[in-house]
């Protein structure tokens, strides 16, 4: 049927066989069974269960820290930021976002502020490095880089599935997020 439409369409030279699906990264399908955190966007416009002390300060630059220890599906901010109504934006180099999360899968919505700019992070997993923990979007060291506004994929752990704490570094200032999602 697709290739009748896309014949009649004018395109040609695609193949007629049909192609088998192979999802990769943050196109795999959620592991439901194991998935007890919502989704939670970071803006103050929708955001539950913020845990910096003091709250959040709208619209305005900031020094937030972490509380030492983080109670499921609750995340904070440390480092110069601005929380807005729908985006975080960090101010200056090494600020941190951390979350403690039940999923297989952690990824994060976020870009550059600024357009074409390149942007490293590092994550990391109850403290260390990722290894075979690591998504799509990371290396084994939790290394990786924003280059576009999209979707990260940045933890896909391997079983057991248990409660752990994420924590992302933006080594660059100038990241943006907006959301976080869980599979």
């Amino acid at each position: 049927m697709i290739q009748q439409l896309l014949s009649e369409a004018g395109s040609s030279g695609f193949d007629s066989k049909p192609v088998s699906v192979d999802p990769r990264g943050a196109e795999v399908s959620a592991d439901l069974g194991n998935l007890r955190t919502p989704e939670t966007y970071v803006g103050y416009g929708q955001t539950d269960n913020f845990a910096s002390p003091g709250g959040s300060a709208w619209n305005k630059h900031h020094v937030y820290v972490q509380p030492a220890q983080l109670s499921l599906n609750h995340w904070a901010l440390a480092g110069d930021w601005t929380v807005g109504k729908e985006v975080i934006a960090l101010n200056q180099p090494a600020g941190r976002v951390a979350f403690r999360f039940h999923s297989r899968d952690l990824n994060l919505v976020m870009g550059p502020a600024t357009r074409g700019a390149s942007l490293r992070f590092r994550v990391s997993i109850d403290g260390q490095p990722p290894d075979a923990a690591h998504g799509a979007d990371a290396d084994f060291e939790g290394n990786g880089t924003i280059v576009e506004p999209r979707l990260y994929q940045l933890i896909r752990q391997p079983d057991p599935i248990v409660d752990r704490r994420f924590e992302i570094e933006f080594i660059d200032p100038g990241a943006e997020a907006y959301d976080f999602t869980f599979g």
